[in-house]
């Protein structure tokens, strides 16, 4: 399936800038003893990877077969991005969040803002005339990729990404999430599977090759469903066990908290900081039973 290796500086100059950015300011991190984890970096240097031998590999078939197009559009919009958004946290965003200029783009993050921007990016791309354009000019292809990947991060960012969610984007808002993006490509697999017509004409294939991509695209989209579903299942197993050990706690060390606030904090990813205020609050107020905890998660 593979061709011959393509490079095209126009598009892999951002994955290098990206990585470049990325090393600096986990270095800087690490000398300040807040080291990202280890597989955390193997996430972003591997989604970084996925999007450069998906565009060296798959560059130069991808303007002949749909399918070849097709799976690397699946490679770096989809498994990539989830990878990039996985190597991310707040101290590595923090020089970033500082930029007030960029306050109103943290609205993008917002589930119901990144879903239908993700879905409008997606199906306008897979429009015969804008998607045979693309095949035909570099620059738009350049485009293309970068709006893919750009909607792709923002798409994953509610589930994976550090910046804080709504209150109600718990684990059941998770679990319609996932089912909507997964129902929403879903929809275009199936347009494109059961057309019975060729789309696109300017790859010169028979509809075989665009059935083939559809069921590639389809198979892509249910494997990583069911992965994110077994996710959302630990994910909530471990939120509640933890939760409960933070009661437990609260309650051995006479300080007030009550369930909701545990599972913010825990839902949030702030269970350890939780955890030390209890003790610290339980030693501060031995012997006074009912001391309020103050937590704003």
């Amino acid at each position: 399936m593979f061709g011959a290796v393509s490079f095209a500086p126009l598009q892999l100059a951002p994955a290098t800038i990206a990585g470049v950015l990325y090393a600096v300011r986990a270095h800087h991190l690490g000398q300040r003893g807040k080291a990202v984890p280890v597989w955390r970096q193997s996430c972003f240097y591997g989604g970084l990877a996925v999007i450069v031998v998906s565009l060296t590999a798959l560059g130069d078939l991808a303007g002949e077969t749909f399918v070849a197009h097709m799976s690397e559009h699946l490679l770096i919009g989809d498994l990539a991005t989830l990878l990039l958004v996985l190597g991310l946290t707040g101290p590595l965003l923090a020089p970033l969040l500082r930029i007030h200029l960029l306050d109103p783009l943290r609205v993008l993050t917002h589930p119901l803002i990144a879903l239908p921007l993700w879905a409008f990016d997606l199906y306008l791309w897979h429009l015969p005339a804008l998607h045979e354009a693309a095949v035909r000019h570099e620059a738009l292809h350049a485009v293309q990729h970068g709006m893919f990947i750009t909607f792709g991060v923002l798409m994953w960012m509610p589930l994976f990404g550090p910046l804080p969610k709504p209150p109600w984007f718990g684990n059941l808002a998770k679990l319609f999430y996932i089912i909507a993006v997964r129902l929403l490509g879903g929809v275009l697999g199936n347009v494109l599977l059961w057309s019975g017509t060729v789309l696109y004409p300017v790859y010169g294939e028979p509809v075989s090759d665009q059935t083939t991509a559809a069921a590639i695209m389809m198979i892509e989209s249910s494997f990583v469903t069911l992965g994110l579903f077994g996710w959302l299942f630990f994910r909530a197993a471990r939120e509640s066990e933890e939760r409960q050990q933070l009661l437990e706690l609260a309650a051995a060390r006479g300080v007030e908290l009550s369930e909701e606030r545990a599972a913010r904090a825990v839902s949030a990813g702030r269970g350890d900081e939780l955890r030390r205020r209890i003790e610290a609050g339980g030693l501060t107020a031995a012997g006074h039973p009912g001391t309020k905890l103050s937590w704003d998660s």
